[in-house]
């Protein structure tokens, strides 16, 4: 399985970006997916993420800011993220840690191999 992501780039405060990852392998599963961010010098923080249920959460900083929503192919997720400031610089990483594949949910860890986020 890999999750790979891709979007990022350099922006200027107030700009707008769209990440997107893609769940390659096990296809006939469904993943449940996360992404998180890291900045230099500080831990990794989850910034949104999807429920089993559907549902959807926020880290504060970014709400209202950023939405994750499901491509319209399976297990593609994105994350647009709006009103961008220096702070959200970081690097972001697509994450899951719940699957199913026809059967009960299984609990996993795959990552993506990031993809950066500048705001100047």
């Amino acid at each position: 399985v890999q999750l790979v992501e891709s979007g990022g780039g350099s922006v200027q405060a107030g700009g707008s970006l769209r990440l997107s990852c893609v769940v390659s392998g096990y296809t006939i599963c469904t993943y449940i997916m996360t992404w998180y961010r890291q900045a230099l010098g500080k831990e990794r923080e989850l910034v949104a993420a999807f429920a089993v249920d559907g549902s959807t959460r926020y880290a504060d900083s970014v709400q209202g800011r950023f939405t994750i929503s499901q491509g319209n192919a399976k297990n593609t997720v994105f994350l647009q993220m709006n009103s961008l400031k220096p702070e959200d610089t970081a690097m972001y990483y697509c994450n899951s840690e719940r699957r199913r594949c026809g059967g009960p949910w299984q609990t996993i860890n795959y990552w993506g191999q990031g993809t950066q986020v500048t705001v100047s």
